[in-house]
């Protein structure tokens, strides 16, 4: 939801809480859990590349004007509404072949406004033949535009429906006849489209699959192409391809249903079992090995949910199997068996909405589950709105990487989130450590796909607000001598102090733990000037950010806290003041003697 002055916020806010989305207002105008942008264009440019719906709260002219120059393939396009600022009328611009018509239309009755629908054919036509229902593929889109210049001049068309669900298109205003040239076609078998007959396949098929360990993709893509075929099927019938949860990590699977462009779903033995009764070719050898008499046709079975028949029973390939289950009515996905979970280790920076990356705002929006510490979560505003939240007290490290654990392997798309970068003093190695030490009394742990989304440590966010301290090399140690010994960390720093590297120091001190950072000074005073600048950062891109520059010989723990991060120069760091007194630190590489 984009929002261009404040003083329509509360509309704003209205319109993207009905779509379960996130208000993006000016740098200079945006709250703290507002998405704030530095200039217009390049953002909305970015949005419309990545593919994300986009609603304005201005004039129409605004993003037309913005957009025009990357318009090249309707049926690509994501949508872009706008909404008038007294919140009376919806108008989809872009996207009406991509969901914009229906999307306006649902805005506008949650905001009690009316949607002004401008698409030719569902305007007149009552439904857009090439928006089907979600899961429904239209063959045919080379034929369609003169097909639906027929229609709207007025010709008839005959219905065939072999599936017994095509209500929706008898719902909207065409004209039936049963002796019209042009033919709306309904099935799940493989007819070609033509000029005067478009293919609608509904999502009846559901692919089930099994596999041997780490079997290659290629046969089981082949045997796949090869069943439908021999099964008249057409693939775009197939809702999903299903499976034994046991396979929910083997990449064969996701090749299919990547190549398929479906959905992957995955059964327990208990709920492959309850189709036991109606499996064609039960093997006792399969049920010693998983647990259930047969994988392939009893998850086509289950993803095809009740009342389905076996379509094509078991076939075998090399390592893999496969079978092909008819459902009675349209398979929902999203409601059959679960997808593979996933867990993202996301960096949220030092804090401000600023310092997310792009692939980290994008994580939050598709998670459904987000764990973290609670001032994390706090930081992180309404990206939060409509997530399930997991709140940890400070300290409770193994417990939050357990829990969204826990969480990926009962099929959620789960965020952990972190401070600063994931890999940084944070939960990534942690996770790691869980999965490579225990991970063979949690297979569940293993099957979830992994990911981890870096963010800007503390590190450079200090670096930044000084210059360029960090310019040449440097090496980080944190002072908490929780997890590694004080003498380790000792050694630590004499090492680096005698190397003559810039040194950045987390943790430098707690309530508790203060002696380690005057013996660091010490050290560091035995190997470079006590005029050494030194960069002390606290609460960087919070409320109550302190940024100083000092020197080695003034450095004061009594001064600092957990929330403090220093960085001590090199004996070729400089510090300097601008014109307008803001102190900065660099530590020069040698362009200038290159």
């Amino acid at each position: 939801m984009l929002l261009l002055a404040a003083g329509q916020r509360p509309l704003a806010e209205r319109v993207a809480l009905a779509v379960g989305g996130r208000v993006h207002a000016p740098r200079k105008i945006a709250r703290g859990e507002e998405t704030g942008y530095p200039a217009l264009a390049p953002h909305l440019r970015r949005l419309f590349r990545d593919g994300v719906p986009i609603i304005g709260l201005c004039a129409a002219a605004i993003p037309i004007r913005i957009l025009g120059p990357l318009l090249t393939d309707k049926a690509e396009e994501p949508p872009v509404l706008v909404v008038d600022p007294d919140g009376a009328f919806v108008l989809p611009l872009l996207g009406g072949h991509r969901g914009a018509n229906r999307l306006a239309r649902g805005l506008a009755a949650e905001i009690g406004a009316r949607a002004v629908i401008t698409t030719a054919s569902e305007a007149l036509l009552g439904l857009a033949l090439d928006d089907p229902p979600p899961g429904w593929k239209l063959r045919g889109h080379g034929h369609l535009k003169a097909f639906t210049t027929r229609l709207l001049d007025g010709g008839g068309v005959r219905l065939i429906d072999d599936c017994g669900c095509a209500g929706w298109l008898a719902a909207g205003s065409l004209s039936f006849a049963d002796t019209a040239e042009d033919e709306l076609l309904v099935t799940w078998r493989g007819v070609e489209p033509t000029p005067r007959r478009l293919v609608f396949h509904p999502p009846l098929l559901a692919v089930g699959v099994g596999t041997e360990r780490g079997a290659p993709a290629e046969p089981l893509l082949a045997l796949v192409e090869e069943t439908l075929a021999a099964a008249g099927a057409s693939p775009g019938a197939v809702a999903c391809v299903a499976s034994l949860d046991l396979k929910a990590a083997e990449p064969a699977v996701h090749a299919l249903a990547s190549a398929l462009g479906v959905p992957a779903r995955f059964f327990t033995r208990e709920e492959l079992a309850a189709r036991s009764a109606d499996l064609a070719t039960p093997s006792e050898e399969v049920r010693r090995a998983v647990g259930v008499a047969g994988v392939a046709e009893a998850a086509a079975l289950a993803a095809a949910g009740a009342d389905s028949r076996l379509l094509v029973p078991k076939r075998r390939g090399d390592r893999v199997t496969c079978a092909l289950a008819l459902a009675a009515r349209p398979i929902d996905p999203a409601a059959t068996g679960r997808p593979r979970g996933f867990l993202h280790l996301v960096g949220i920076g030092p804090g401000a909405a600023d310092w997310r990356t792009a692939e980290v705002e994008r994580v939050l929006e598709t998670a459904e589950d987000i764990v973290g510490y609670a001032l994390y979560l706090d930081l992180l505003g309404s990206a939060t709105e409509g997530k399930a939240l997991h709140r940890f007290g400070l300290g409770r490290e193994e417990e939050r990487c357990r829990a969204a654990l826990d969480l990926a392997a009962s099929g959620r798309r789960v965020a952990l989130v972190c401070s600063g970068d994931p890999g940084v003093y944070a939960l990534a190695t942690l996770v790691c450590e869980l999965l490579a030490e225990e991970g063979d009394a949690r297979p569940d742990w293993q099957r979830v796909e992994l990911a981890v989304c870096p963010g800007i440590p503390a590190m450079q966010a200090a670096a930044a607000r000084v210059g360029a301290p960090l310019g040449h090399d440097f090496c980080v140690l944190s002072l908490s001598d929780l997890l590694t010994p004080r003498e380790t960390i000792l050694r630590r720093l004499e090492a680096a102090a005698a190397a003559d590297f810039v040194l950045v120091l987390y943790n430098p001190v707690s309530r508790r733990r203060r002696e380690l950072l005057p013996a660091a000074r010490e050290i560091l005073l035995r190997h470079r000037p006590a005029g050494t600048p030194v960069v002390v950062a606290r609460n960087l891109g919070r409320e109550g950010e302190r940024v100083a520059v000092t020197t080695l010989a003034e450095l004061d723990a009594a001064e600092l806290d957990m929330l403090t991060l220093v960085i001590v120069g090199s004996r070729a760091t400089r510090s300097f003041r601008t014109l307008d007194g803001c102190a900065r630190v660099y530590t020069p590489r040698g362009y200038r003697r290159s």
